[in-house]
């Protein structure tokens, strides 16, 4: 059942900023109409040498920690932020987390925070805008790839996903990310199928613990980038004012870059971009308990898309978090609550694309977490919780004047479109026999979704909007699922942990409730970058993976001179949302071969499908050397292979091929320095159904150096040394730098891969004070 409240825009915006009083307030505010907006977003990019931080096995402590006071002065990034809460979390195995100073470094090649998944192994990045490309782990991707920001989920908000969560944040505002590669405790979330993202922002950072608590200090960065290629440059900044109690820390940045040139010099069209995000958030702490409101919001006022044949022209969100955490005697209790917000409009950016057909949305985000974690006796921890997620979605594409085609009516692609979700788990955490350690839980979701009736453009469009509306479109799925964790840990040099995970994810909105069956507006629907025409399909059921991996780690005692982790995995994923060719009489009326074409666009109709993921993640470093006359000296080195393929014998679109990177780190006093060799194979197995292309295999070598000074760095680096040319396997179809011309005019062409960037030369300049 569905709830609806209608609210004038005045009381919207009131219940907004009093929603973190209650779930329940929260809840309502969400049920209102969208208001302001709410977005932000980052720049994809090319490889720099950062170092990633491998999750460490966990101590088998008898009983839930105590959160320690932080006691560090404020340090702004790229310095580690100061310390928080001990973790009360089982962290897999196979977990890895990036850190603030390596989000810090890597940005020096790139302002697109997803692209930070393209450093664990597994991981990669759909090709998209400069700042919001699509996360993939495993051959998971998209929607997919659970992302939380500061514990908010943010929902689709644009027919082509131009603004994913990960464009809510810029890299230099990440404290942490944490990603869930493989197997995770039912306590982590729900209603993903792949992976799960944790991203930190602006974490409270309290002053020296001899302070006296009237006393205050302070600290600031300021930095600002150029990177050749695209004649990109930007600024980000952090400050923060604290006591021992108290702390206020801001941290944002702004970018703008032009269309970056491949390594044959060809301008690739399209791929330009301007973004601002802020955050400011105050926290206070008091006898251990820690409560943190945030407010932040994100301008982009253009992003192109060479991938798409839409632009974004206009992104603007604004959003409200508060989080407590609190320790006890019996444990600890976390609660979070949040509003967010988008207002978001496509259309075109001249010259490479023009014309006029604006295309709008307006959506909200709203939700709460609620988990407690229960120290039930010296072996036992228990974790029980409540979340809940709501999102409203309007998405309208306002008529053409003078167009026969696009008018007189505005076309309602979700009108009304409502998708919520209440979660409940339960999880028991049991440490045995020196060693031995398993964590196994249950959860619930119930996801409930509806639209309004739609309409098109004009009598073109009534049949399929006749059958829209005549439809039941109203959902509920119940999804129970669970996993299960064995570590066995026999010394302090080796881990080995066996997992197994039921995972289910309900369709969107776009994929249930995208309606027409004409191939104009179909091709505006998709985030898939491939030039296809895309319409939902309301039966769709919710696909549900079953996931076993095997994790095995051997290290020195001390975790700091060598480590090799290899984690097989395999999953089985039933009703896996994919894609059929549309077989109804429009789509056929368009193109009479859409069935059987393998050297064109196509049409096609999201329809599920069973299928099957599996592939190995490798992951070593070895310190060659670690003295004062010469510094420490590292390699490092990961690989990644996933196989994707539906039970039918068609391959899954945007698989990864295999890919590995090898290292070399050097640093001595204040110098840092890296070489980075990325080894990318042959993209063969592609996805027949879509018309997917292949790509050929190529080898980047990106250098970087730097130095740091007490309260001054520089950092200069090298992208794609030797300027190559090469194809992004993930990067999607080139719709903007090709054309055929007919009598009609011209159309896009098909059969062109996207081309990754060339050389650039890369620098930044950060001072501390």
């Amino acid at each position: 059942m569905v709830i609806t409240v209608t609210t004038g825009r005045r009381r919207s915006r009131l219940l907004a900023t009093s929603a973190l009083l209650s779930p329940a307030l929260l809840f309502m505010a969400s049920l209102a109409p969208p208001a302001a907006s709410t977005a932000r977003a980052q720049s994809a990019g090319k490889l720099p040498t950062i170092v990633v931080d491998p999750a460490r096995p966990r101590s088998t402590g008898r009983h839930v920690p105590a959160r320690s006071a932080p006691a560090a002065r404020p340090v702004a990034a790229p310095a580690p932020s100061a310390p928080g809460p001990q973790e009360t979390s089982f962290v897999p195995a196979n977990t890895t987390t990036i850190s603030a100073e390596t989000a810090f470094q890597r940005g020096l090649s790139s302002s697109d925070s997803a692209a930070l998944i393209t450093e664990l192994p597994g991981g990669a990045a759909w090709g998209a805008g400069g700042v919001s490309s699509l996360p993939s782990i495993n051959g998971f991707g998209a929607d997919r790839v659970q992302v939380a920001i500061n514990s908010m989920l943010i929902s689709p908000a644009c027919p082509n996903e131009m603004n994913p969560p990960l464009s809510f944040v810029n890299p230099a505002m990440i404290a942490k990310m944490r990603a869930y590669v493989g197997v995770a405790p039912v306590s982590v979330g729900g209603d993903y199928t792949g992976a799960r993202i944790d991203v930190t922002t602006a974490p409270p950072k309290f002053a020296q613990g001899d302070s006296r608590g009237d006393s205050w200090v302070t600290s600031a960065l300021l930095s600002g980038f150029f990177r050749s290629n695209g004649n990109a440059y930007g600024v980000d900044s952090t400050a923060t004012i604290a006591n021992r109690d108290t702390s206020v820390t801001y941290t944002g940045g702004w970018v703008r870059s032009g269309d970056y040139k491949a390594g044959d010099g060809t301008r690739i069209k399209s791929t330009l971009y301007e973004t601002q995000n802020h955050a400011l958030s105050i926290s206070k702490e008091s006898f251990g308990n820690l409560f943190t409101l945030q407010v932040g919001g994100q301008f982009i006022p253009y992003q192109g898309y060479v991938n798409q044949y839409m632009d974004m022209v206009y992104n603007r969100g604004l959003y409200l978090n508060g989080r407590y955490e609190g320790n006890f005697d019996w444990g600890k209790f976390e609660t979070s609550a949040f509003i967010h917000q988008i207002r978001h409009t496509m259309g075109f950016i001249e010259p490479d694309k023009t014309g006029r057909m604006p295309m709008d949305t307006n959506s909200s985000d709203a939700g709460y977490t609620v988990k407690a974690t229960i120290a039930a006796s010296q072996h036992d921890i228990i974790r029980i919780g409540n979340e809940l997620a709501y999102n409203r979605l309007e998405d309208w594409w306002d008529p053409v004047p003078g167009s026969m085609m696009m008018g007189p009516n505005s076309f309602l692609n979700i009108n009304n479109g409502r998708r919520g979700r209440v979660g409940t788990f339960a999880e028991w955490e049991r440490h045995w026999a020196p060693g031995w350690t398993t964590i196994g839980g249950i959860r619930n979701d119930v996801v409930w979704m509806n639209t309004g009736e739609v309409r098109g453009y004009n009598g073109m469009y009534a049949a399929d909007a006749a059958a829209f509306n005549a439809l039941d479109r109203a959902r509920t799925d119940v999804n129970v699922d669970g996993s299960g964790l064995v570590r066995y840990e026999p010394d302090q040099r080796s881990l080995f942990e066996f997992g197994f995970a039921r995972k289910t994810r309900s369709p969107n909105l776009y994929e249930r409730y995208a309606w027409s069956n004409n191939a104009m507006a179909m091709s505006m629907i998709g985030w898939f970058g491939d030039g296809n025409g895309y319409t939902g399909n309301v039966d769709l059921k919710p696909e549900k993976a079953h996931t076993a991996s095997f994790t095995a780690g051997w290290h020195d005692e001390a975790q700091q001179t060598w480590a090799i982790k290899v984690t097989p995995y395999y999953s089985y994923v039933q009703d896996y949302i994919d894609v059929d060719r549309c077989a109804s009489a429009s789509c056929l009326a368009s193109n009479p071969d859409n069935l059987t074409a393998t050297n064109s666009f196509v049409s096609l109709r999201f329809a599920n499908h069973d299928a099957t993921l599996y592939g190995v993640n490798l992951e070593t470093k070895l310190a060659i050397w670690d003295n004062l006359t010469y510094g420490r000296g590292e390699f490092r080195g990961t690989l990644g292979y996933v196989r994707g393929r539906r039970t039918d014998g068609v391959d899954l679109y945007h698989v990864m091929p295999i890919n590995a990177k090898l290292a070399f780190d050097h640093r001595i006093g204040g110098w840092i320095n890296s070489i980075e060799l990325q080894l990318v194979g042959s993209k063969d197995q592609v996805s027949q159904v879509r018309n997917e292309l292949k790509t050929a295999a190529y080898a980047l070598v990106n250098l970087r150096t730097g130095y740091q000074w007490q309260h001054a760095r520089i950092d200069l680096g090298v992208d794609n040394l030797f300027n190559q040319t090469y194809d992004l396997p993930l990067g999607g179809a080139d719709l903007v730098d090709y054309k055929v011309v007919s009598m009609m005019g011209t159309s896009t062409a098909w059969g062109y891969n996207v081309k990754g960037p060339g050389r650039s030369v890369n620098g930044r300049l950060t001072v501390q004070f």
